[in-house]
């Protein structure tokens, strides 16, 4: 292609063309959108207002690279090495699953409804940072803690804590260690766990299957709430009388996941759907103590 012809428009044109079939048009359009944003530094605005503006050849070579990973069905987001969420930027790696926009959806409830000053939080299996970190950046003054098994996670979480000028507190750990006794107790325990059947994995993308941590993903069918079993046990030592827990969870699990609130002594408990419709968010607040 000619250096006259480089302009965002055609790049958008090229990256639909390089992509038709393998992705839907709808995706297409919002990689192109994203590809040419992320490339270019030019804002979605500025590339709609200025279509026929030039890009450089060295730019046009990113856009292809792009494009070839994409083919080979890799995430956009590990790509990039980035994603946006609530509003803030976090590096992603295959060490970490892709925020969602259900947990975007559980932040915004925890950010609604939690205005104290200075609570102290912690989230359980925190990955990349996401939850941790947007509710350190929103609430008021909280002391937030990131707990995660993993130390690569652990590495993302404080870049990404660096990235958004926010300070959270880095525990590698696992919740299935008898550990409790470690923390003083918590206003909130927040947690978005594995809580993918093994047995629901042959309904998933190979994009999703193929490139993010399994055992961030999944659990077995036989033990599909192992996780927040662990969370609460924790829980019962760490978290204040009317301290409150929040869950991302399988929409399938709701009211086996009221059930087991009620039964670490849970009152208030409340299953909330996400914007699909599906049951996705559990909170109860403890009466346990």
């Amino acid at each position: 292609m000619k250096n006259s012809d480089m302009s965002f428009n055609n790049a958008g044109y090229h990256i639909r063309c390089e992509l038709q079939d393998l992705y839907p048009p709808r995706e297409i359009n919002a990689l192109a959108s994203i590809i040419i944003k992320h490339v270019t530094g030019n804002s979605k605005v500025n590339i709609l207002a200025n279509p026929d503006k030039p890009i450089t050849p060295d730019q046009w070579v990113k856009i292809n690279k792009i494009c070839v990973e994409l083919k080979q069905f890799k995430p956009i987001q590990y790509i990039l090495g980035q994603t946006e969420f609530y509003g803030l930027v976090f590096k992603v790696n295959k060490h970490t699953l892709i925020p969602r926009q259900e947990t975007e959806e559980l932040v915004e409830l925890i950010i609604k409804e939690n205005k104290k000053t200075s609570l102290r939080i912690i989230d359980i299996g925190t990955g990349c940072g996401c939850i941790a970190i947007t509710l350190a950046f929103h609430l008021n003054n909280p002391r937030v803690l990131a707990l995660d098994k993993s130390k690569e996670a652990l590495k993302l979480t404080e870049e990404n804590s660096n990235l958004n000028k926010v300070q959270v507190e880095l525990i590698h750990e696992d919740i299935f260690n008898d550990i409790a006794d470690r923390f003083s107790e918590f206003d909130l325990i927040i947690s978005n766990p594995p809580y993918v059947l093994e047995n629901e994995k042959k309904n998933m993308s190979p994009l999703v299957i193929d490139n993010e941590p399994y055992e961030a993903l999944f659990v077995p069918d036989d033990n599909p709430l192992k996780y927040y079993r662990a969370i609460l046990i924790f829980a019962e030592q760490s978290l204040k009388k009317d301290g409150r827990v929040y869950f991302e969870i399988n929409e399938a699990k709701g009211p086996e996941m009221k059930d087991l609130l009620s039964d670490f002594g849970y009152r208030d408990i409340r299953l909330i759907k996400d914007i699909n419709g599906k049951d996705r968010i559990i909170s109860g607040i403890n009466y346990g103590k």
